[in-house]
């Protein structure tokens, strides 16, 4: 295990750069998850960490070791591909065994250590089996095993689950993060997938073409999202945004939005916006909007909405509303009995602390709320009415 830096890397493809500026640490021993769309540079990072690709500037190091032009075989690092990269001829136990026998380790203790991996992985059954005759999510767990059995300074993981039924890829999250606490290595795990993400990592670093957004844990980067890609990209269902308008004013300002008026307190929060009337972004998690029947006792704002449709997604009922007289849609969490209802207006209450603003140009966030703590709990924002 060892703590890992990357400073200022930048990789070009061509005249393109697909990573830029990039500079990113891990602790010994974290696991910290690089997510983004596709084509936003988490697995190019991953092959520059791996040695398979070369920054075109900055370094990396891992440990004490500047490991940016280093070979990877010299890396002491274990990957898994998307791909698998499995040995087509050779069976399970003999591709989980391969690494162990090329660096001449014995064969008993190997051997125990095979048959634990296996039993952890639900491959007991198919060690006599070749690569070819297993299923996509079989050779994915071979892999993963393969990389278990290695104990790396550094694990790199390049969306290992991704072809794992649903199921099996809830326990696969859990199993991974058991093992690689019990490891202890230092892994840098790559996914598409903000749930998992969400539910694996230590941190997170978000990446948007090239560019590292925020790095945090999980509960800061939902809570306070940097800018407004982040927002809505971490977050199931993700967060919703509408255009909205803070006029002037000095101790308070009045925010428009969802057709009706908020006065925000300078003493509850603290804005990065001009002082006269300013255009921003609002946003509010579907979780933070209740149908004001069941609203908890803090929700002192709300608005009319009409609903197009309910979504049930088990546990959770979500209504997909328009603002009345709006256009907008917004994503409200609903009572489950809700779901068989026909068009209906509903009453849509909110806590106004849980209001998220950015900037329009740069989606850069603009409003900071005082913790919990220094406000001993959520309180009402004053003066609330409805528009006209």
């Amino acid at each position: 295990m060892a703590r890992l830096q990357l400073a200022g890397v930048w990789k070009y493809f061509g005249g393109t750069p697909v990573v830029r500026n990039l500079s990113l640490e891990a602790e010994d021993g974290e696991l910290l998850v690089l997510v983004g769309a596709s084509g936003c540079g988490k697995s190019t990072t991953l092959r520059m960490l791996a040695g398979l690709e070369t920054p075109s500037f900055g370094s990396i190091m891992i440990g004490d070791d500047d490991v940016t032009l280093v070979p990877p075989g010299r890396r002491d690092v274990a990957m898994v591909f998307q791909s698998y990269a499995l040995y087509p001829h050779m069976n399970v136990y003999k591709n989980l065994t391969f690494g162990p026998r090329a660096r001449r380790e014995p064969k008993a203790g190997v051997h125990e250590r095979v048959l634990g991996v296996a039993r952890v992985l639900g491959l007991e059954a198919y060690l006599d089996r070749a690569p070819g005759q297993l299923s996509g999510g079989q050779r994915q767990r071979v892999a993963l095993g393969r990389a278990m059995l290695r104990n790396p300074r550094l694990s790199l993981l390049d969306e290992p689950l991704s072809n794992l039924d649903a199921a099996l890829r809830v326990e696969m999250r859990t199993e991974l993060v058991r093992l690689q606490k019990q490891l202890n290595v230092t892994t840098v795990y790559v996914t598409h997938d903000q749930v998992e993400a969400m539910t694996m990592g230590d941190r997170i670093a978000v990446l948007d073409q090239g560019v590292l957004l925020q790095v945090d844990t999980p509960g800061r980067l939902y809570d306070h999202p940097a800018n407004e890609f982040v927002a809505t990209f971490i977050g199931s269902p993700k967060m919703n945004i509408v255009d909205g308008e803070l006029l002037p004013g000095t101790s308070q300002r009045e925010l428009v939005c969802f057709g009706m008026r908020a006065n925000i307190s300078a003493g509850d929060c603290s804005l990065s916006v001009p002082e006269g009337s300013a255009r921003v972004r609002v946003g509010i998690r579907p979780q933070d909007l209740f149908w004001a029947g069941e609203a908890p006792p803090r929700c002192m704002a709300s608005f009319e909405a009409d609903v197009e449709m309910i979504e049930l997604t088990g546990a959770e009922a979500f209504a997909l509303t328009h603002p009345v007289g709006s256009s907008e849609t917004i994503e409200v969490r609903v009572p489950r009995s809700m779901a068989n209802t026909g068009a209906q207006t509903i009453t849509v209450a909110f806590d106004p602390h849980d209001l998220h603003l950015f900037d329009p140009t740069t989606g850069s966030r603009v409003i900071s709320w005082k913790s919990r703590e220094s406000r001993g709990s959520k309180v009402p924002v004053p003066g609330l009415q409805k528009l006209g």
